[in-house]
């Protein structure tokens, strides 16, 4: 991810590999920290918030995996 310490909704959707809509959601579920910035409130993810996403990610998967749901149910808890 570079040496940025802040990144666009567009640069986390980008190396999560979705949509920028599904990163907002994301931050407005609150699961992806985030700040807005400037008056236009336009928002940004904190390089090491993004890190901490993906180990949850992984944690929450892993114990998806454990439990025998099926990988579909595990992304949407």
């Amino acid at each position: 991810m570079g040496d940025k310490r802040f990144l666009t909704l567009a640069d986390v959707a980008e190396v999560l590999n979705i949509s920028s809509s599904q990163t907002y959601a994301l931050v407005r579920s609150g699961e992806l920290p985030a700040i807005q910035i400037g008056g236009r409130g336009q928002w940004r993810v904190e390089t090491q918030q993004l890190e901490d996403y993906i180990s949850r990610a992984y944690r929450k998967s892993a114990a998806a995996v454990r439990q025998g749901i099926p990988s579909e149910d595990a992304v949407d808890r």
